[in-house]
């Protein structure tokens, strides 16, 4: 059997999409973590983007979530999360990369350092999210099957409600209840659960603190964020 060494940054929603797959297929594996500000040689060696999740399998590298996902789909199992027919498994395919998108623009929001970059990324977010809302089945992606589509977009809606708690103006769930249930099911699975550290929240929130700096003129915690004059 194949060994499994995932390389990960605690805190990457990418890495994490990898985990539940891994745990979701039953493989047994290792996790080695990197700080993305101090990354080794090793590292820079294996990936040749010099970004996390890689995958090593034995000798092998494999690199960006979404690779590595159908890999371990398609040779770990029983079951399939992609489904059989071609034109389903592209659509998925295709969710999965807005699932990507989605991620990159709430890091854009929790990162803007004026309130209108905020408002605008808040915006195409909330956009996002309420397509999300008309086209997922629940309690998953497809129904009662989960897929890849949940491994993908989990990590995102996780971190949408983290951030949701911080900073209620946000609002980014609200009125959405397909999405909220979702959510809610996709936490209560034991492969999401077990898919981060157990302080992955207060890494969180320390991690925006840092990022964001002192020359940030939109303060997350405490004030009103979208609507209330400049801080």
């Amino acid at each position: 059997m194949a060994t499994y060494t995932l390389v990960s940054f605690k805190l990457c929603p990418f890495v994490q999409r990898s985990v539940i797959t891994l745990e979701e297929k039953g493989v047994p594996y290792e996790i080695r973590y990197i700080e993305l500000d101090a990354k080794p040689e090793w590292f820079l060696e294996l990936s040749p983007l010099g970004k996390v999740p890689v995958l090593q399998v034995d000798d092998t590298v494999l690199f960006e979530s979404a690779v590595i996902n159908e890999y371990l789909d398609e040779v770990a199992g029983t079951s399939r999360l992609l489904p059989a027919d071609a034109l389903a498994r592209a659509r998925d395919r295709a969710w999965i990369e807005f699932g990507s998108a989605l991620i990159g623009e709430h890091w854009q929001l929790t990162m803007a350092a004026e309130r209108d970059a905020a408002q605008r990324f808040h915006d195409g977010l909330r956009s996002k999210l309420e397509r999300l809302e008309r086209e997922v089945r629940g309690p998953y992606w497809h129904g009662d099957a989960f897929s890849l589509v949940d491994t993908a977009i989990a990590p995102l809606l996780q971190r949408v409600g983290w951030a949701d708690a911080l900073v209620p103006d946000f609002a980014l769930l609200g009125g959405l209840p397909k999405v909220r249930a979702w959510t809610e099911a996709l936490l209560a699975r034991p492969s999401v659960q077990r898919s981060t550290v157990p302080e992955i929240q207060s890494l969180y929130r320390a991690y925006l603190v840092q990022a964001r700096g002192p020359q940030s003129k939109v303060s997350w915690f405490g004030q009103q964020v979208l609507a209330g004059p400049s801080a």
